[in-house]
């Protein structure tokens, strides 16, 4: 899910638990509580996003969803159930989705040169 590792041995992430979740909300913090939810959990895309803003001088973006709600996705589709995703511009309106799916070429890539290295492997065997 992209999530960071636990424990300081891992060099893991930052734990936020239920209730530190129910302080923040109820203290107002927003903006805190959606950044350490997305971004700096596993919002691959938010991150690379927000980083690339910091380094050209932008105003960030929002962040994207996370990857743990594209696993719930995948988990009600696969028992049959159809989801559609829709962004409201407020009530009883509605905009097209846009929601960006991590790339396919990304993926491609990643399993291409993962690929590869199985290959050199394979020809080290023999």
């Amino acid at each position: 899910t992209q999530q960071p590792l636990g424990g300081k041995a891992q060099f893991g992430g930052q734990r936020l638990g239920e209730m530190e979740v129910w302080a923040l909300e109820a203290y107002g913090a927003a903006h805190t509580l959606q950044e350490l939810l997305t971004v700096k959990s596993d919002d691959t895309v938010g991150r690379n996003r927000i980083y690339e803003a910091i380094v050209k001088g932008e105003e960030a973006r929002p962040p994207g969803l996370p990857e743990s709600f594209y696993v719930l996705v995948k988990e009600i589709e696969s028992l049959g159930l159809s989801i559609e995703l829709r962004e409201t511009d407020g009530p009883g309106h509605s905009a097209p989705p846009q929601i960006e799916e991590p790339a396919v070429e990304e993926k491609e890539e990643s399993t291409a040169a993962l690929d590869s290295l199985i290959g050199d492997l394979e020809g080290l065997e023999s």
